[in-house]
């Protein structure tokens, strides 16, 4: 009897997938999503719990060793298919389950896995004396001053542990400092990101932690200049920009569906699936062309149940504060301007601001890009919206715990595909 086959057939029946995305992957994530719904495939939040792992979005150097340390972190059986754009995500998925199904595939992955670890543990020396052992293509100079390499391992549902301190013995040890009281506490230097689920996609924010309280946070951004990938939220405007016919209406549905999209990784941030998973089928239908006559009744439900939870609000209310005064001197416009307070305000803005474009769906008048606000907020003077988003994100997440720290990124979701349009657009007009 071939128990291996028949294990390996019954993983294979229902995969559960851990989506990875890369910058410009959007269109990518959205269909990775929706097919998982319709396939009845389970989501995976950390590589422990998955056995497919799906990166979808043009390929980005920079995030390959990324993407090797939480391969190494799924375990067997396994198997890990990328999807460059959103036409291809349907046959990766019949791959990887073809792969997880191959018990001559699986061996011969177990195989190449043991080889690499003997590998690695050949050059363990070398990195523990300081060399970085992540594979990141990252800037020279970009490393923590501390010095620092990357955590042997990869755990705790994507977060990338990369103390900045040497490593005796492939142990990343803390140092010290005084905290905000003048006491001495350890001092961890921990990034989150890239690879976080409900996270944006190439975001990497280095913090420095004593105890649960972030104390410093430094943003870095995976895609290089002249990265591939659109930026899928804006196109609307970056259509008209260009000189296309737009409507109004066009530009109100995907907006609509871009705070559909950002309320579903707070809520799943948040613990709160089953509404994450409303917002999410929401936004595809509003992505298909759904009427606002058929969305408006469940939207209201959704919007109501969301918009009153008392236990939403008191695990929101009073982090990430960001008055309208703070954000305007800042370049932050849109709705985290609009809302002038904490995560609790911001959330119920764009369920406001949703209510408010379903009901122009239907109009034809032409988008005026400069004048009609984005996603994120206006873009101006060549600067996206998400670029005063991801200024204000380090003070904002200094003085923050952990936990809130998730709560305030997702609360703020800036895009970051915003930033390399805007380049490419700088590098086109000269």
């Amino acid at each position: 009897m071939d128990v291996t086959g028949l294990a390996l057939r019954a993983a294979a029946a229902r995969p559960r997938v851990l989506l990875a995305a890369l910058p410009g992957g959007t269109a990518a994530r959205l269909e990775a999503g929706r097919l998982l719904r319709l396939r009845d495939w389970p989501s995976a939040a950390t590589p422990a719990q998955a056995d497919l792992l799906l990166v979808v979005g043009p390929d980005c150097p920079r995030l390959h060793g990324a993407l090797d340390r939480l391969w190494r972190d799924l375990p067997a059986p396994r198997a890990r298919v990328h999807a460059a754009d959103a036409g291809a995500v349907g046959a990766r998925l019949d791959e990887g389950r073809a792969l997880l199904r191959s018990s001559a595939g699986q061996r011969e992955q177990a195989g190449t896995a043991a080889a690499a670890a003997r590998d690695a543990d050949r050059k363990q020396p070398e990195t523990s004396a300081g060399a970085d052992g992540s594979g990141d293509e990252e800037d020279p100079g970009s490393r923590h001053p501390h010095g620092g390499g990357h955590h042997g391992g990869h755990s705790g549902g994507g977060m990338d542990m990369d103390m900045g301190m040497e490593m005796p013995g492939g142990l990343p040890m803390a140092e010290q400092g005084e905290d905000r009281d003048g006491l001495t506490l350890d001092r961890l230097h921990v990034p989150l990101g890239p690879f976080l689920a409900d996270w944006p996609a190439g975001l990497t924010i280095r913090v420095t932690l004593q105890g649960d309280v972030v104390q410093e946070a430094e943003l870095r951004e995976a895609a290089p200049p002249g990265h591939a990938g659109g930026a899928f939220w804006v196109q609307p405007w970056l259509r008209a920009a260009a000189g296309e016919p737009v409507t109004a209406g066009e530009a109100a549905r995907r907006r609509a569906a871009a705070h559909l999209d950002s309320l579903a990784r707070l809520l799943a941030v948040a613990g709160w699936p089953a509404e994450a998973v409303a917002a999410r089928r929401l936004r595809d239908d509003l992505l298909d062309g759904a009427p606002g006559t058929a969305v408006a009744l469940r939207l209201d439900r959704f919007a109501r149940r969301v918009g009153r939870s008392r236990a939403l609000a008191w695990l929101t209310r009073g982090i990430g504060r960001l008055s309208t005064a703070q954000a305007r001197q800042a370049g932050v416009s849109g709705p985290a301007a609009r809302a002038g307070g904490d995560v609790a305000d911001r959330y119920r803005q764009w369920l406001a601001d949703i209510r408010r474009d379903l009901g122009r769906l239907a109009e034809g008048s032409p988008l005026a890009p400069a004048a009609d606000e984005g996603p994120r907020g206006y873009w101006r003077d060549d600067r996206p919206p998400s670029a005063a988003l991801m200024k204000v994100l380090p003070e904002l997440l200094t003085g923050a715990e952990l936990a809130a720290a998730r709560l305030i990124v997702a609360s703020l979701d800036p895009d970051l595909d915003e930033l390399a349009a805007a380049r490419r657009e700088a590098g086109a007009h000269g």
